[in-house]
């Protein structure tokens, strides 16, 4: 159970961020500056959060199938991957503050279609 539940909260955060969120305040006439703000604030606190989860997915996936194959289990790859997005969002962001924000787009991005590939895999069981 706590599998999906951490999985709902990132794979669904993400997507419910970028896809729903930040477009509806567009469509509402919120100010392009003003969007952006909302948009630099919640979006580092979602990878964040994400992150946990994954950390959080990545011990029950251990706990399901061992810790030596939770490399080898494609969830476990999934989940390595968008630990490293999340990562590589952050670290963009410090390396590069006054770049276009494509790469740190591209990371948060990456996670979220990680996470779409992993609520189509299998929940792990322990038997």
């Amino acid at each position: 159970m706590s599998w999906q539940l951490a999985q709902t909260f990132w794979v669904g955060g993400l997507w419910m961020l970028h896809f729903v969120l930040l477009p509806a305040l567009e469509r509402m006439g919120w100010a392009p500056l003003l969007v952006e703000d909302v948009t630099q604030v919640l979006r580092p606190l979602l990878v964040g959060f994400a992150a946990f989860c994954i950390a959080l997915q990545l011990l029950v996936l251990m706990q399901a199938v061992g810790v030596g194959r939770c490399a080898r289990d494609f969830r476990g790859q999934l989940l390595l991957m968008a630990l490293v997005a999340a990562g590589c969002f952050f670290g963009l962001r410090g390396l590069l503050p006054q770049s276009p924000a494509f790469w740190p787009v591209f990371a948060y991005l990456a996670m979220a279609v990680l996470g779409v590939v992993l609520v189509l895999q299998p929940t792990p069981r322990t038997d």
